[in-house]
């Protein structure tokens, strides 16, 4: 029998400033300007501490990221990964749960772009939210189809408008800060059960909001030199991000209190331009709108990119049906992958709640995150390009933080990787075996 050819690769088109951008692309974004507030309302004033246990178990995940990737370069992330150094069954678990959070989390982007616009063109948000919504993940998914080097250029407009924006709001915002804002920074019973529980689901919720550099990792197949230019790509990022994050944490509640982000994150999702209108500048709050826009497109056309290669990563491996696995004429795009998961997206925004799409997303973006430090120890010395332990602070650190979010969440998050599974054990191989029959 002749033998069968191997699945074409896709163009290796990003240098180390492309895949920087994919990642500001993807990091800043959604988090920044939604999850601050979603938190703000669960963590209280320590919501500033709960950003930085988040960025430093992101920071963890991170390394743990590059060293994989740049050891095992194609796409697919800790799908691939999964395979490679632990078992078939925890490789699909890690795709599945890719699909599923970052789904959820595209479908948050869109909302919340949609719930931005219509407060700043002052329409009414309960009649045009979804809409808006459904017609923002179209454009963004043609602009996909479109190829990486046009999506590229799109990227770096809207990183360049969302990271002038902020720091504009982070300028404007600091003399406005007050200390009794910060106070009290945390119970000063440390005993209380409850203040420690709404801390770390604080924290689960704003790590999702740095966990965009695993877009890099996810696209290392079309990245050259990747086993230089993933890790610094990823460190890079993570650094700038860090840095923005706590000072967007601290000028916002520093200048107008967490009981007033939490309550306009609430009303109409946009609780940094609420902040802004403090500080008395009437260019500043709709230039921030326009930067939270951006930044919300941003996030969604990144994520259809990293979601399309990890659905072209199963199906090569016949974990999804075959088809996804096709590649344009020019073997630039997955594009029966980037269709279906821009109608996946589409369904999600049908909901039409943030705050749902959102704590899903986190549960089961930790999950994933936990088997990418799993497979992360599991490299040789010679692949190793980090102490181990900084994979196993990162495993528990995810395990711990998945099962502080609301119990229903992850119980159906739960159900999901058992519906997952048995699509993987039964469904699919009854199929296949229909098909050779």
């Amino acid at each position: 029998m002749p033998e069968s050819k191997a699945p074409p690769s896709l163009k290796r088109e990003l240098d180390l400033r492309g895949a920087i951008l994919v990642g500001l692309g993807s990091m800043v974004g959604t988090g920044v300007f939604v999850s601050i507030g979603i938190a703000a309302g669960v963590a209280g004033t320590s919501v500033i501490l709960a950003v930085a246990i988040a960025a430093l178990l992101a920071a963890c995940n991170g390394l743990s990221s590059a060293q994989l990737a740049a050891n095992h370069s194609v796409s697919g992330g800790t799908y691939e990964y999964g395979y490679r150094y632990l078992t078939p069954w925890l490789g699909f678990t890690a795709g599945w749960m890719f699909l599923l959070a970052k789904t959820a989390s595209a479908a948050t982007a869109a909302l919340g772009f949609a719930g931005y616009l219509l407060n700043a063109l002052r329409l009414d948000a309960t009649q045009w939210l979804v809409p808006l919504a459904l017609v923002t993940v179209v454009i963004l998914t043609l602009i996909v189809l479109g190829g990486i080097r046009r999506s590229n250029l799109t990227n770096l407009i809207i990183v360049s408008i969302t990271l002038l924006s902020l720091m504009i709001f982070i300028i404007t915002g600091l003399p406005h800060v007050t200390p009794g804002n910060f106070t009290p920074f945390f119970p000063t019973d440390t005993s209380d059960k409850r203040a420690i529980a709404s801390l770390l689901h604080g924290s689960a919720l704003m790590f999702v909001a740095y966990t965009g550099y695993g877009r890099i990792a996810t696209l290392g197949e079309e990245v050259h030199q990747p086993r230089r230019t993933i890790p610094i790509a990823i460190i890079l990022t993570m650094i700038i991000t860090m840095i923005l994050y706590m000072a967007i944490a601290a000028v916002g509640v520093g200048s107008v209190g967490v009981d007033t982000l939490s309550a306009a994150t609430q009303s109409n999702a946009a609780p940094l331009e609420v902040a802004s209108r403090q500080f008395g500048i009437p260019i500043v709050p709709p230039f921030l709108a326009l930067g939270a826009m951006t930044a919300m497109v941003g996030v969604l056309l990144n994520l259809i990119l990293g979601l399309s290669r990890v659905l072209l990563a199963m199906g090569r491996r016949r974990d999804m049906p075959r088809i996804v696995a096709r590649l344009n004429a020019a073997g630039t795009t997955p594009y029966i992958s980037v269709i279906c998961i821009g109608v996946a997206i589409a369904a999600l925004v049908l909901i039409g709640n943030v705050k749902t799409t959102w704590s899903f997303s986190a549960f089961t973006v930790l999950v994933y995150y936990a088997l990418t430090n799993l497979s992360a120890l599991r490299l040789s010395a010679q692949e190793r390009l980090y102490p181990k332990w900084i994979a196993g602070v990162g495993l528990a650190g995810c395990l711990i933080l998945a099962f502080w979010v609301e119990q229903q969440i992850w119980l159906v998050g739960l159900g999901l990787i058992v519906a997952g599974l048995t699509w993987k054990t039964i469904v699919l191989p009854l199929a296949l075996g229909s098909r050779n029959h």
